[in-house]
C-alpha cells in the first residue's frame, strides 16, 4: 500500500490560487502537479471555507496589539510613578548620596 503524500500549505496555496483563477482546467492542474482532481477540489473547498477567517484574524491581531500597547503605556506610567516615589523616599530618609 502506497504512503500518502503530505503537502505543505506553501505548496497548496499557489495550486488553489491557480484553480481560483480558472485559467486552466482542474484536470490540467492535476496533471501538472501530479495530484488527483478530487484532492484539488477538497483543497479549494477548504480554502473557500476558511477565507473569511483571514480578515477576522487580522482584526483580532490588531485588537490584541492595541491592548498590548495600552498595557505597555500603563506599565511605563507605573514605572515613572514608582521611580519618583523611590527618589522622594531617598531624599527624605537622607540615604541619597547625591541630593539635588
Amino acid at each position: 500500500m502506497a504512503k500518502q503524500k503530505r503537502h505543505s500549505a506553501t505548496f497548496k496555496s499557489p495550486v488553489v490560487l491557480e484553480m481560483l483563477k480558472e485559467e486552466k482546467t482542474v484536470s490540467q492542474i492535476a496533471a501538472e502537479y501530479g495530484i488527483h482532481p478530487s484532492q484539488l477540489h477538497r483543497w479549494k473547498r477548504q480554502a473557500l471555507e476558511n477565507f473569511p477567517q483571514l480578515f477576522t484574524e487580522s482584526q483580532a491581531l490588531q485588537q490584541q496589539a492595541q491592548a498590548h500597547q495600552q498595557q505597555l503605556t500603563e506599565l511605563y506610567a507605573e514605572i515613572g510613578k514608582l521611580t519618583t516615589q523611590v527618589e522622594w523616599l531617598k531624599k527624605k530618609s537622607g540615604l541619597d548620596p547625591d541630593p539635588r
